[in-house]
């Protein structure tokens, strides 16, 4: 009988990220059983945790047959021990290491649409300045901007000062939030620095969203549901990219050389919560007509229905549409639709037929036109994007 390969899996578990990367991990190991033994070792990224030479003596000791690690901190450390590893983009870059990273250009850009498509005219994102990471999700949030005329003010720190947040930054964040106008939709590098940011405006008397609506990346679930107001966040398709590790790391096991491979995770859609419901339209009628749409998403309704809802004729709102967000009563009704489809090809088995009839459309040809107008791919490829795991 073989020997089972020893398995190293050097991350934070406290983090959603980390959680759904060890999901797809163990995922990979049910459904092949390569493996028999794991090891879960927690050197954590964060500044105050200091080196444990103990530690990697220990793991040295122990001989493992591959490494996936997100502390990239203690690389050389672990590339010494001569053994297959899956590294993560968090730190410097290594020649030929595989390694786990995101879609950054595409994740600013999800969120300066998402903004956009609420009516937002001011911006702002909140990072670190020391972290690839989080600089990369920056530079596309504010392209994206920018190319449409837009300004995005930013609050960039070293990681480093995380330390000290509660000490002395967070009455900087707080006088900063003060500077920025009202109805600002502002995204942040990660759900932890969007708990920043909730806190900061408690201090500066600022209301979650009405007068800054948050936006944060990773979608911790946990993290994200137990902050009050909840945080809207970018969801990943971070379990696949476990999966996708997992297996990259059996074949490098057996032999077969991946140098300078990248599994990335793409950003799927957005988890709206209570942080970001909000439009920022100073139109009464045009935020009943939204609100309308909102409360019968799971309906096909009518551009008649929304009117109807409303107290101004149907020239008279579609022009208020076009005016506060450039886009037609129908474009609305059509993009929530493609919005709760994208939701559903992501988190159910369901059909496109039934997800189709679940929506209220009797005929699928018709919601799969728009999804594939809004999103400029079919609903079967975007879920297998998101989903296959080859």
């Amino acid at each position: 009988m073989p020997k089972s390969k020893k398995i190293l899996l050097l991350m934070d578990p406290d983090r959603g990220w980390s959680r759904d990367l060890l999901r797809g991990i163990a995922k990979y190991s049910r459904l092949n059983n390569p493996w028999g033994v794991y090891r879960l070792s927690q050197f954590y990224w964060r500044p105050e945790h200091k080196r444990n030479r103990n530690e990697m003596a220990h793991l040295k000791e122990w001989k493992p047959d591959g490494i996936i690690t997100r502390e990239m901190d203690y690389i050389d450390d672990l590339l010494r021990l001569g053994v297959p590893i899956i590294g993560s983009e968090c730190a410097r870059d290594i020649p030929g290491l595989p390694i786990i990273t995101s879609d950054f250009v595409e994740t600013g850009r999800m969120a300066a649409d998402y903004f956009l498509q609420k009516g937002f005219k001011n911006f702002a994102y909140c990072g670190y300045s020391d972290v690839a990471w989080s600089t990369k999700r920056h530079e596309s949030f504010n392209d994206t901007l920018t190319q449409k005329g837009f300004e995005v003010k930013a609050y960039m720190k070293p990681i480093s000062n995380l330390k000290q947040l509660w000490i002395s930054e967070i009455g900087k964040i707080a006088a900063w939030l003060k500077t920025l106008p009202k109805n600002t939709g502002l995204m942040t590098c990660s759900d932890d620095r969007s708990l920043h940011i909730l806190e900061a405006c408690k201090v500066a008397n600022l209301l979650v969203p009405e007068d800054i609506a948050i936006l944060g990346v990773d979608n911790d679930e946990i993290l994200c549901d137990l902050a009050n107001p909840p945080l809207s966040s970018i969801a990943f398709n971070t379990e696949d990219i476990g999966f996708k590790a997992a297996r990259a790391l059996d074949r490098m096991m057996n032999g077969i050389k991946l140098n300078d491979l990248n599994i990335t995770a793409k950003p799927s859609y957005i988890i709206s919560r209570h942080s970001t419901d909000i439009f920022a339209v100073e139109d009464e009628q045009l935020n009943i007509a939204l609100s309308y749409i909102k409360a019968n998403r799971f309906m096909l309704i009518q551009v008649a229905d929304v009117v109807k809802a409303t107290s101004v004729s149907r020239r008279n709102l579609e022009l208020r549409f076009k005016k506060w967000l450039n886009r037609s009563i129908l474009d609305e009704i059509k993009r929530v639709h493609v919005g709760l489809m994208s939701e559903m090809l992501i988190e159910t088995n369901y059909s496109v037929a039934k997800i189709a009839s679940l929506l209220g459309h009797s005929s699928v040809d018709n919601i799969c036109r728009y999804f594939k107008n809004e999103k400029n791919i079919s609903p079967t490829e975007f879920r297998d994007n998101y989903r296959e795991m080859k």
